[in-house]
């Protein structure tokens, strides 16, 4: 890769830059993570799990031969030299079956984490990489599924904490011999471009040396230290990209497809949609001490999401960043690394706008992308997808044409083996410690949460139906006086309301930039109702279209589909993926045909939301149906009048941009019609453009 001339020189220096300004403690976060297996999820998020551990990401470890034949385990299956397919995979299990407490899950955790960590060579390298072919990038995700192991499991501790010091011991001698593994030097196996992923995604390795830092420092604080700093001095630091001279010098606030090849090839590191550098600046403030990066960390998540964010709350991303044409992909891999960086975000600097975009990417992008079932998956997802299909031409960067269709690996596998840390870290990242005497509800979802403050041990239990209902409803049992907090969305409206006990309902406080709402309970049990007004709201989007939300969910035209099929996928070499004979009979390939029209505007002002069961509003224990991301299955939807237009297909494939202003007009009579929950709508049409319907 080549280093980009508006980079400064210290990126590309040996020098001591960082070093002279080193501190010898770490900024704390807003709020302290809870420990892996604290919080249990119950109601449709639990049914969402389950069904992971059900299909793919559950069997995974069965027959997909990245996971189950990987070079990590001892074999010699990889879909590229990256090595990153089974590190991928641990990094999403290990929250799964800690969260579901699923024994078959454990031991698949457990019997492969034993084989990498005996494998741990005698100078502390982990994993299959040898000689001149070590890259430090494949175990950044798998050191964050260990670190998840070390805190859920007590027999597992010792043994990772220590595997890592080694590997920290060996990192650092590395980094002190010309950045080796790190950075591409003449006779290295792997080329410049693949030692690009580990400089850009450095912060996800700075995150294990920091988790050890604070926990399990073992006499190493310094060493840890030196190597956040070493892969600061040389990394590929997003700080550097979310300025106002790179950023838009580099015109990434236009459609990258209508810029220079060489200006974008030459970024192609930052501007791959699954590296996702939100998080970056918060984690590097921690050991630089440099408060300027919580402007840098908010300037990135505005900035990505106004010029290529989707409605829907993911990053759109065809492997590369595009712009906002509704066509355009995002990959699932994208969604789901969206979501934690920005459920890190708010655990770290306290914003909850950071807290509504991981519920909405969340609620919306993530279910979207899945059949119900949970057995096959997209590569990538446009805001507009009235088909998944085979397509005539491929309108994305670097997808092919059966990339919006679902299955084991439609496109590329990274997918496939990243995808299930979605709900997992969701879950994990739902409850947060404040201060040493509070407890806060940050993701709001159904779970319980047991854990330890200063004083006692408190559990905490929301029943809710929350995103579908808006009313959450506690259960407390406190072994002493603590502080609960409840993060209160952005879009509640103000006449949203508590009621503690028997009291009646009063107007919720406003809240401050975190969002939480404190509540000083006793000792013993207490029961807490928090109801949040939520209205009908639209944002604008490109080309006089709008996204339509109620509360965190965003709503689309339902595009009925007709004629699913299964579909015989032409893999290039089924050898690649699955052993010889074995293919388990619930991963199959489908296509999802539209029957019904999708070229439709919307009159806005006609908009009307009607719940399907009136008990899903006032019970927040109302039984959901499962798999409630399932069509037909959300219990709302809303109705407004529309009438189809004429609107093209892009390279004969898909739908363009829509008509604006004078071209605009109805071709047909003025009906209702349907707008669903986006997760649950495999086909649909989540920009619309507006028009003016005349009352009879």
């Amino acid at each position: 890769m080549k280093i980009p001339p508006w980079l400064p020189a210290f990126v590309t220096s040996s020098g001591t830059s960082f070093k002279a300004h080193m501190h010898t403690s770490l900024v704390p976060l807003a709020f302290d993570p809870l420990p892996l297996g604290s919080i249990s999820p119950s109601g449709w998020l639990k049914d969402q799990m389950q069904l992971m551990a059900d299909g793919l990401a559950g069997h995974e470890h069965d027959f997909f031969n990245y996971v189950a034949h990987s070079s990590w385990l001892g074999q010699d299956m990889e879909y590229s030299d990256l090595n990153e397919g089974f590190p991928y995979w641990f990094n999403g299990l290990v929250p799964l079956a800690y969260g579901l407490d699923d024994a078959r899950l454990k031991q698949q955790v457990h019997s492969s984490a034993q084989i990498v960590l005996d494998r741990q060579t005698s100078d502390g390298w982990i994993g299959p990489e040898t000689g001149a072919a070590r890259n430090f990038w494949a175990r950044y995700p798998f050191f964050l599924g260990l670190t998840q192991l070390a805190e859920a499991n007590g027999t597992w501790t010792q043994p990772v904490v220590s595997a890592l010091h080694r590997f920290n011991q060996l990192m650092h001698d590395m980094m002190a011999a010309n950045y080796t593994g790190y950075v591409y030097h003449e006779g290295d196996l792997m080329n410049a471009d693949g030692y690009s992923w580990g400089r850009v995604r450095s912060q996800d390795m700075m995150i294990t040396l920091q988790w050890l830092f604070e926990h399990h420092p073992e006499n190493q604080s310094q060493l840890l230290l030196d190597n956040m700093q070493s892969l600061h001095e040389q990394g590929l630091n997003w700080e550097d990209w979310y300025n106002q001279a790179a950023y838009f010098g580099q015109g990434m606030d236009k459609d990258l497809n209508l810029l220079d090849s060489n200006l974008t090839q030459d970024n192609y590191a930052f501007e791959h949609g699954v590296n996702d550098g939100l998080k970056a600046a918060a984690v590097v403030r921690r050991f630089t001490h440099n408060n300027s990066l919580v402007q840098t960390a908010m300037d990135g998540v505005n900035w990505t999401m106004m010029y290529h964010g989707a409605a829907s709350g993911t990053i759109l991303a065809d492997e590369r960043l595009v712009g906002l044409s509704p066509y355009s992909g995002s990959e699932l891999c994208t969604s789901v690394e969206t979501m934690y960086s920005l459920s890190y975000l708010y655990q770290a600097i306290g914003i909850s706008s950071y807290a509504d975009k991981a519920e909405l990417a969340a609620f919306n992008s993530l279910p979207a992308m899945l059949t119900p079932d949970w057995w096959a998956h997209q590569y990538v997802q446009a805001p507009n997808q009235p088909y998944d299909q085979n397509l005539t031409e491929t309108p994305f960067y670097n997808t092919n044409t059966w990339g919006t269709t679902f299955g084991l690996e439609p496109n590329y596998p990274c997918c496939t083996v990243n995808h299930p840390q979605g709900w997992p870290k969701f879950l994990s990242n739902s409850y947060a410690k404040v201060g040493r005497h509070g407890l806060a509800h940050v993701l709001l979802s159904p779970g319980s949460v047991k854990t330890r403050l200063a004083r006692g041990n408190e559990a905490v239990s929301c029943q809710t139906a929350y995103p579908f209902s808006d009313i959450l409803s506690y259960s407390v049992v406190a072994e002493s006086p603590f502080d609960f907090h409840i993060r209160i969305p952005d879009w509640a409206g103000s006449d949203s309301s508590i009621s503690i006990g028997n009291e009646p309902a009063a107007p919720l406080s406003p809240a401050p930039s975190s969002g939480l709402h404190r509540i000083s309970l006793p000792k013993g049990k207490s029961a807490v109702r928090v109801t949040l007004a939520s209205s009908i709201r639209t944002h604008a989007r490109a080309n006089e279209t709008i996204a339509v939300y109620k509360g965190a969910l965003l709503y689309a035209l339902e595009v009925k589909n007709a004629n699913t099929s299964t579909i015989p996928r032409p893999y290039d070499d089924p050898d690649t993926y699955l052993p010889e004979g074995y293919a388990p009979p619930q991963s199959r390939d489908w296509q999802y045909h539209n029957a019904g029209a999708w070229n439709m505007a919307i009159d806005p002002t006609t908009l009307a939301y009607h719940s399907a069961n009136n008990a899903v509003q006032g019970s927040a224990a109302h039984q959901l149906a499962n798999p409630i991301f399932a069509p037909d299955a959300p219990p709302g939807y809303m109705t407004a009048m529309g009438c189809e237009i004429d609107w093209s297909l892009y390279l004969g494939s898909v739908p363009g941009y829509p008509p604006t202003g004078g071209n605009k007009k109805c071709v047909g009579q003025a009906r209702e019609v349907r707008l669903v929950p986006y997760g649950s709508a495999k086909t649909h049409m989540a920009e619309l453009p507006v028009t003016k319907i005349a009352r009879e």
